[in-house]
């Protein structure tokens, strides 16, 4: 008990240092703040979800005594309450009935029963709900409506840009209306990556301690569940609505394309696995991706065609060889 607290105490500390670096400016510190939720992550898998809800409530306290209330406010919603929830899911497991497909099936280390743990694609979904929520309420710290939303983002990047000679300003300004255009989705956007990326992180990290109780499945056979597509196309349709609806029907949009971004690089994962060059072909698909950005839009059309068709299940059906049958 006593090795708990402390283990959370540690999380809590690590994570708060980490939140609380953005305000020094420094370019590193952006790196600290979007891992903050890691150390929480990491307590949550290896020594149970209480360690990182103690952790996370004592930085959100310690952060509301140096900086005020608004920061641990901030800290708990982006930060503590992620860290402690998706951990708990990672963890969530039940007793495997006997009819269930063996790909659902997990043993932990010691060898007990078959645990049914709780789906990877169902933790991205609770991922991109988190996303969402702390860009909107983001978002919302700038204005209650639209106009007020769009006229604070585009003033801020005009500070940022600073234009100074009015030859260049109409051109500036029309860059400036494409970024604040954007912002929002690109925000949900980054916040979709970077807590995936922590998720991975931590259970890598607990995995690799020992400590991580749930066998890490096979990524590559990921699957959103059915409704994520059917709340993706009306998220989609709210878009064109205008005002305050269509920007937070843009961060879920966002949210729930990565995911089937995701799902996308899954595909190629699992179609390229007889391939040879299957590494390079590989990291030239993320290189470009990287590089260029737009081309995630073809890998989101790869992930949810998947989803409508089953790419992966027939790739997986056509090279699995029948059974034998027996001889009479």
């Amino acid at each position: 008990m006593v090795m708990n607290l402390l283990i959370a105490a540690a999380a809590g500390c690590a994570s708060a240092l980490m939140f609380a670096s953005i305000i020094s400016g420094a370019l590193v510190s952006l790196l600290l703040f979007y891992l903050a939720p890691l150390p929480l992550m990491v307590a949550a898998m290896g020594w149970g979800p209480t360690s990182a809800a103690i952790g996370g409530a004592l930085a959100g306290v310690g952060l509301g005594a140096t900086f005020g209330p608004p920061y641990s406010a901030a800290f708990v919603l982006t930060v503590a309450l992620p860290a402690w929830w998706l951990g708990h899911l990672v963890l969530l497991g039940r007793p495997a009935p006997a009819d269930a497909p063996p790909q659902k099936i997990g043993a932990t280390p010691a060898g007990p029963p078959p645990v049914d743990w709780y789906p990877l694609g169902r933790i991205l979904v609770w991922i991109a709900c988190f996303a969402a929520l702390t860009t909107t309420a983001a978002l919302l710290t700038l204005g209650s409506d639209a106009s007020t939303i769009t006229e604070t983002l585009r003033h801020g990047l005009m500070r940022i840009v600073d234009a100074q000679d009015s030859a260049s300003s109409d051109r500036t300004s029309e860059v400036v209306d494409a970024f604040v255009a954007i912002a929002p989705a690109a925000a949900a956007t980054i916040a979709m990556t970077t807590l995936t990326l922590n998720v991975w992180l931590a259970a890598k990290v607990t995995a690799a301690s020992g400590r991580l109780r749930r066998p890490w499945p096979d990524m590559k056979t990921t699957t959103l569940p059915p409704m994520a597509l059917v709340a993706t196309t009306v998220a989609l349709a709210l878009c064109f609505v205008g005002g305050l609806p269509a920007i937070l029907a843009q961060i879920v949009t966002a949210c729930l394309m990565m995911s089937y971004a995701l799902m996308g690089f899954a595909v190629l994962h699992t179609i390229t696995l007889a391939q040879r060059g299957r590494r390079l072909w590989l990291t030239s698909v993320y290189a470009i991706v990287l590089v260029f950005v737009w081309p995630v839009i073809a890998i989101v059309g790869i992930g949810i065609a998947d989803a409508i068709f089953g790419f992966r299940q027939h790739y997986v059906q056509r090279r699995t060889p029948p059974p034998l049958a027996p001889r009479s």
